[in-house]
């Protein structure tokens, strides 16, 4: 009975990462691959992890304290993880266990020395590595120390930072177990890690080494600088060759040491260029073996290679499924849509059901493939013109790609001419009634929707829905809505790039657009500012929305009513959400909660407006906008005539401000469109669901989530449903947050990286997008989630990106700094409408400005200073 406590690394399977974590397990599948050398060993399995932890009755009541500390409370875990630790490494290891234990030992060479290594049940795995987060002892010698290190290796599952670690990737304590990996000791000439994709840039063809002399400690604890080369096609592509003062050897009765290395040796390299190519060789066979890119660790024993660790490298970002070996290059769709975080599997499948071009999931965030695009001159020339009007990151990351001669295929021109130029003759008139026309238009056909879709149930409700998606899609390629929407795009290029070259002035359009007719999202906005007039004069109302934490969605409008002038609030937020109940922060994925389901995300807002603004602030910001359009409108045209050929130089800006105040506002329509549509969609699905639910076929209606269209079609003809893959589809989208997704990535999993290339900004400024003129200067504040907010006049917003549901902040700021956007994505767009500087696609702006830093806006130049 006792020999389940230990199983030798020849006789473990990858798969038995619940026996003997992950660690042992990525060793036992290296010790099958042919060609492969690890070192002798064997595993005390997780069962022996669990005896000994059913020896101490009082461990229960300790992990249920440390599941109950918050994870930002350092010394709350410090204290609590020490006390876990000091009760396993006192607990007195069983005779069965300790001789199961010294019997391996004896196969394998009792004197001998070992490396004990800690292998947890939830390392190394595809989703997350937890590199790092326990313990590995080298150079152990003699059965009693090795005991000793294995109690210590049990106890760092419950190090300060792997409590930490697990409690922030949502990971139960209980769930998680410990095995431990005893292997002889290498004693190498060299050791390092081998990368079998490049772990900055994420390209799969390029592998990187890290080598130095003597054991891989001195680099894994930083002691010295690696060698570092680079490999692409088993050749050497670059190489840094460090001078490795120290390096860490072995003792002989046990231990290491650090020891300095002969001076003539210091600046030689660790591995000879043959053997840096036979390496990384070793590390694609490997690789295939996975199924996925592995960071390496190995040693070099008299020209001999050892792997003594092979994990996945869990930061790169997946790569498109193509079906091809072709070269591609895909673009971030989350990037122009303002939402990079991951989309669930029924989000992805409803929206590229519904999108216009065909549309590549990876990593939970969808991309959209350029690569024909790109390949012939006349397409090319005019994406990398839309694309850089929009973000000029993505240009960049394009251009990039295109110098590599040999990546993105070149092909003929498909007619004859380029793309038409900008500014030619506009193919609608600039009449109003066109947007009013096309509004009525969408209104009425989502109208059909709500009505013919109430009697769909079951598999027909799944007919009707595809039927419905082809409306949704003839909705948004209709030809009217395309050239209205180019005719305001292109009426604004035309404005700034003409009064700049004519006047000298940069972004006149942020002004002449200012309070622009027909914009439903900034019309949302100012929409709360008149429900916080409701409720300003009642303070029984504010009193009860600063308390609304604690009260389910389900119950806050009833609640709400039971107050004094409740029944008035009720009435104005539930007008509200009627008419924008259906938007959310993400709302491009259909899983987000909707405002309507989840009102009391309006809450901080409405309580900022009730604070910060005066009755009447809405009709009041409309016409103050409207009134400065007005007045440089008549500044501009008045300057025009003063020019040379004056008067047809103000006619054509004339016609150009008319178009651009027809038009510009509509911009915003086709979304609110869309997500209308969505939620009418979701509705239908959750009642399916509660149907499933019902039936017992799922345990919660929100499992529906996690299926595609197809997928959860197929359940509710069934009635049958993959639990397991459920779990694993959640277990991914957890893991997808910790990714962050390129802006442009190609088919060899590089993520590119563009630069603005700009040298007309202060050295130590934030380079981004300008989109909307002006300079502010105030107190910064960092906001991730818009149901956090707490806003005071005067504030600049700093987020990673916002949608339209951001749009009721906007009214209350006196800025806006986004990591995320361009020159007409739906932030810059409403930035303008208000008259707010803005400055967008701002790399990394959340973590290098901190909340309430005094920042200045450069909305004008592009650029925003850290004040001191």
């Amino acid at each position: 009975m006792s020999e389940r406590y230990v199983l030798d690394l020849r006789e473990v399977a990858e798969t038995q990462v619940a026996v003997v974590g992950g660690k042992g397990g990525h060793l036992g599948g290296l010790s099958r691959i042919e060609g492969i050398r690890v070192p002798d060993g064997f595993c005390v399995t997780t069962d022996a992890f669990r005896r000994i932890m059913a020896e101490v009755p009082s461990i229960d009541d300790q992990l249920d304290q440390l599941s109950c500390v918050n994870p930002d409370d350092r010394e709350a875990v410090r204290t609590l993880s020490a006390r876990i630790r000091r009760t396993i490494e006192g607990i007195a290891i069983p005779g069965d266990l300790r001789g199961a234990i010294t019997r391996a030992l004896g196969r394998h060479g009792e004197q001998a020395a070992y490396a004990v290594r800690s292998s947890a049940t939830a390392e190394d795995l595809p989703t997350a590595s937890f590199a790092g987060q326990q313990d590995t002892y080298l150079n152990v010698v003699g059965p009693t120390a090795i005991l000793q290190h294995i109690s210590r290796c049990w106890a760092s599952l419950f190090t300060e930072r792997a409590v930490t670690y697990r409690r922030r990737g949502g990971i139960d304590h209980r769930t998680v177990h410990m095995a431990v990996v005893v292997q002889r000791m290498v004693f190498p000439d060299a050791a390092g890690i081998l990368f079998t994709a490049d772990p900055v840039t994420g390209n799969r063809k390029v592998a990187t080494v890290d080598a130095g002399f003597g054991l891989g400690e001195a680099l894994v604890s930083g002691l010295v600088n690696p060698d570092v080369f680079t490999v692409r096609h088993s050749e050497i592509v670059a190489r840094t060759i460090a001078a490795k003062q120290r390096a860490v050897h072995a003792l002989p009765d046990g231990g290491t040491r650090e020891a300095a290395i002969d001076a003539r040796r210091q600046e030689q390299p660790a591995l000879t260029d043959a053997q840096v190519v036979r390496l990384v060789e070793l590390g694609r066979r490997i690789e295939a073996h996975f199924g996925r890119p592995q960071d390496i660790e190995w040693c070099l024993v008299d020209d001999d290679f050892q792997i003594v660790q092979s994990r996945p490298i869990t930061t790169l970002f997946p790569i498109p499924e193509s079906g091809d070996q072709e070269n591609h290059v895909y673009l971030s769709v989350g990037h122009q849509q303002m939402m990079t975080d991951p989309m669930k599997p029924l989000g992805i499948s409803v929206w590229q059901l519904t999108a216009m071009a065909p549309m590549h999931e990876a990593g939970g965030r969808l991309f959209v493939d350029a690569t024909r695009r790109l390949a012939s001159p006349a397409s090319r020339a005019a994406l990398l013109d839309v694309v850089g009007r929009g973000d000029p990151l993505i240009r960049d990351a394009l251009e990039t790609v295109l110098e590599r001669d040999d990546f993105v295929p070149s092909l003929p021109d498909a007619g004859p001419g380029g793309p038409p130029a900008r500014g030619a003759s506009a193919p609608i008139e600039t009449d109003p009634a066109i947007v009013t026309g096309l509004i009525e238009r969408s209104r009425t056909s989502i109208a059909a929707l709500e009505r013919d879709i109430r009697t769909k149930t079951g598999p027909a409700l799944f007919d009707f829905l595809r039927e419905a998606f082809e409306e949704h899609k003839r909705v948004l390629t209709d030809p009217l809505s395309m050239q209205a929407i180019m005719a305001g795009m292109e009426a604004t290029w035309w404005l700034n790039d003409t009064l700049r070259e004519w006047l000298g002035e940069k972004n006149a359009a942020d002004t002449l657009t200012l309070s622009a007719p027909d914009n439903v999202t900034s019309e949302m906005g100012l929409a709360l500012l008149d429900v916080a007039d409701v409720i300003r004069p009642h303070p029984e109302v504010v009193a009860f929305l600063r308390g609304v934490e604690s009260i389910e969605d389900d119950a806050f409008l009833d609640e709400l009513a039971k107050v004094a002038g409740g029944a008035e609030a009720r009435d104005a937020i539930e007008s509200y959400l009627d008419r924008y109940g259906m938007r959310c922060v993400g709302e491009i994925d259909i899983t987000r909660p909707r405002w309507r389901e989840r009102p009391t995300t309006l809450v901080p807002v409405i309580l900022d407006n009730v604070r910060n603004f005066e009755p009447g602030a809405a009709g009041r910001r409309f016409e103050q906008g409207r009134q400065k359009a007005r007045e440089k409108e008549r500044d501009v045209l008045s300057r025009l005539r003063a020019l040379p050929d004056g008067d047809r130089k103000a006619d054509e800006a004339k016609r150009m401000i008319d178009r651009v105040r027809t038009f510009i506002g509509y911009r915003e329509y086709p979304k609110y469109g869309i997500i209308s549509r969505y939620f009418v969609y979701k509705r239908a699905l959750l009642a399916e669901a509660e149907r499933l639910v019902e039936a017992g076929v799922l345990p919660e209606q929100e499992d529906i989530f996690y299926l595609t269209f197809q997928e959860l079609h197929d359940v509710v003809r069934s009635h049958q449903v993959d639990d397991r893959l459920i779990q694993r589809r959640k277990d991914a989208f957890r893991s997808y947050h910790a990714l962050t997704p390129p802006r442009v990535l190609t088919s060899d999993g590089e993520a590119v990286t563009g630069a603005y290339r700009r040298d007309d900004a202060p050295a130590d400024a934030l380079i981004g997008l300008p989109v909307s003129a002006g300079t502010i200067e105030g107190r910064a504040r960092v906001i991730l989630d818009m149901g956090e907010a707490d806003l005071e006049a005067g504030d600049i917003l700093v987020t990673a990106f916002t949608d339209p549901s951001w749009s009721p902040l906007f009214v209350g700021i006196a800025g806006l700094v986004t990591e995320v956007g361009g020159l007409m994505t739906h932030g810059a767009v409403i930035a303008r409408e208000y008259g707010l500087p803005a400055v967008v696609g701002v790399e990394r702006a959340t973590r290098l400005i901190r909340d309430g830093q005094r920042i200045r806006v450069h909305g004008t130049d592009g650029y925003v200073e850290i004040l001191p």
